[in-house]
């Protein structure tokens, strides 16, 4: 029986100061689905036999490339097999040059302007991590370009209106948080949470939590 939330958080690149504050708060949240989390940065943690009671795998922040080989072939396996999968703002930037994890994700980031006041859209509110939001949501956070717009091959859950913030370069279809089916596995992505203090927040939590629910199937 699936019992674990694993939180994987390797830097090979840019490495966040909000992973403590989102390792806290992951753990926090595994707790409320009757999980326990396991926080590491050793690719080693990525395996079979260590992968074979997860419900979800957390990339938080990683960046880089963070793999190995007999990692990114137990990651392959398991979300193919029905894992779940939960990619947190800078694990867009993770694993480079390994096209499964492009697809895994949907889209790659390709870049951001300075963390600034924006408008987003709320386009999904009956998907467990946009429900409790009305259809807008006003924050502050590093507003992700990616190299290609996910759909239609994923479910659009947030978008960001480029009209209120400097700098954004993906037009007026601007996706940020989304959710697809991989093999027989799910996966969802949230471009927010850059800063330690989203993770403190009610309503940026509850986005987390929705996207753990879906990831590990409960949802």
């Amino acid at each position: 029986m699936a019992a674990r939330l694993l939180v994987f958080s390797r830097t090979a690149g840019y490495r966040h100061d909000s992973i403590p504050a989102g390792t806290t708060a992951l753990t926090e949240l595994a707790r409320a689905l009757d999980l326990d989390a396991e926080a590491t940065e050793d690719p080693a943690a990525l395996r079979p036999d260590r992968l074979a009671d997860c419900a979800a795998v957390v990339f938080l922040h990683a960046s880089g490339p963070v793999l190995d080989g007999p990692a990114r072939a137990a990651l392959h396996a398991y979300v193919r097999d029905g894992g779940g999968f939960v990619g947190v703002h800078a694990a867009a930037t993770a694993e480079p040059d390994w096209p499964f994890y492009a697809d895994l994700l949907g889209a790659r980031f390709t870049g951001h302007p300075e963390p600034q006041p924006a408008l987003l859209r709320v386009e999904d509110r009956t998907h467990p991590a946009t429900a409790h939001l009305g259809p807008t949501w006003a924050r502050t956070d590093e507003w992700y370009d990616f190299d290609r717009d996910p759909r239609p091959g994923a479910r659009v859950l947030l978008s960001v209106d480029e009209r209120t913030y400097r700098g954004g370069h993906m037009g007026a279809d601007h996706p940020l948080a989304w959710c697809r089916r991989v093999g027989r596995g799910r996966a969802f992505y949230t471009a927010l949470g850059h800063a330690s203090e989203d993770y403190a927040q009610a309503d940026f939590r509850t986005h987390l939590l929705g996207g753990l629910r879906h990831a590990a199937g409960l949802a």
